[in-house]
């Protein structure tokens, strides 16, 4: 009789294990964060889960794991923010159900604006990006001109955990541009192409337009005209911290380099970071002896290209006639 209970003693603990396995169960407040580290036993696993309130014990924990004994545990930050069975909590580890934010850096933004996306996510304040990203180390073997890391910040969606810090992102970035960058196969030079990509990248909206209005900026930089585009000037007035969220006459006279209002040649270096058709664009520009372009006044985004000042001013003024309507 005793040999039968004893027998029955490691049933019934299976038993009420499996049963535990159905119940949700939520021990901490609003939202938790669990992080396995690489190399973490089970045993451990399931103990920084009991600590944090994710399951009600480690055996609880185990006994899931005895279920599937052939999955594989995977390491990394878990976010729980709701009651889970056993079960569910082991699966999503089992499958590697890692939290992270996705920061969105579309083609065009700058570190200003990469800067801002990180702070809104929670990442880090945007000073501690700004400050990262004013390090040209990362990519000084490949332009030892740049001035900053602007332009190599190169836009995608990127999946960052809570630990990343802002050197880790610049160099995420400055990865994924280098890998773009070989897969051209060019020998131009970087500097010169990704900076005036970045001003291509910000006046044309219209992919199709992009080869046109780089063959413009090239014509003027081959006759040694002034470039005149407005979002250098931004740019300037950003990197003094006075950009107002418009082009102001003291703007358009400023003494920066950057302002190709007032210097002729292309800006020390890129306003932005350009994407992939941007830097092609100005790889092969399309063929054209056009010097200027202007925005048509139909909303569409597009513009009207002109080879000589009469037909650049008659465009101007149909544009602002257009506005008026």
């Amino acid at each position: 009789m005793k040999i039968l209970r004893a027998a029955a003693v490691p049933v019934l603990i299976l038993g009420f294990l499996a049963i535990r396995q159905a119940l949700p169960y939520r021990g901490f407040p609003g939202e938790t964060f669990v992080d396995i580290p690489r190399g973490t036993s089970t045993q451990g696993i399931a103990q920084l889960l009991a600590g944090a309130g994710v399951v009600r014990s480690r055996w609880d924990f185990l006994a899931a794991r005895l279920l599937s004994r052939s999955r594989v545990l995977q390491a990394g930050e878990y976010q729980f923010n709701r009651a889970a069975t056993p079960f569910e909590v082991y699966s999503r580890i089992a499958r590697g159900d890692i939290f992270y934010y996705e920061l969105v850096v579309p083609e065009g933004r700058n570190m200003f604006d990469i800067a801002a996306a990180a702070e809104q996510l929670g990442l880090f304040p945007a000073t501690q990006f700004l400050a990262a990203a004013r390090d040209s180390s990362l990519i000084r073997d490949l332009d030892p001109q740049a001035p900053t890391l602007e332009g190599y910040l190169f836009p995608k969606t990127y999946k960052v955990s809570r630990r990343t810090t802002p050197d880790r992102l610049c160099r995420t970035m400055t990865a994924s541009f280098r890998d773009v960058w070989r897969s051209l196969g060019t020998t131009a030079r970087v500097h010169d192409i990704v900076t005036l990509a970045s001003l291509v990248e910000k006046e044309g909206k219209l992919a199709e337009e992009r080869p046109r209005i780089a063959a413009v900026f090239q014509n003027r930089l081959r006759i040694g005209m002034k470039l005149d585009c407005d979002p250098t000037t931004i740019y300037a007035a950003l990197l003094a911290g006075r950009y107002r969220g418009a082009i102001h006459r003291s703007d358009l006279e400023s003494e920066s380099p950057y302002n190709t209002y007032r210097h002729a040649g292309l800006p020390p270096g890129p306003i932005a970071n350009p994407g992939l058709a941007s830097i092609q664009a100005v790889l092969e520009p399309a063929s054209s002896d056009a010097l200027y372009f202007v925005l048509r006044p139909d909303g569409s985004g597009g513009h009207q290209f002109s080879n000589n000042i009469a037909a650049h001013e008659a465009a101007i003024e149909k544009y602002r006639h257009g506005l008026q309507r």
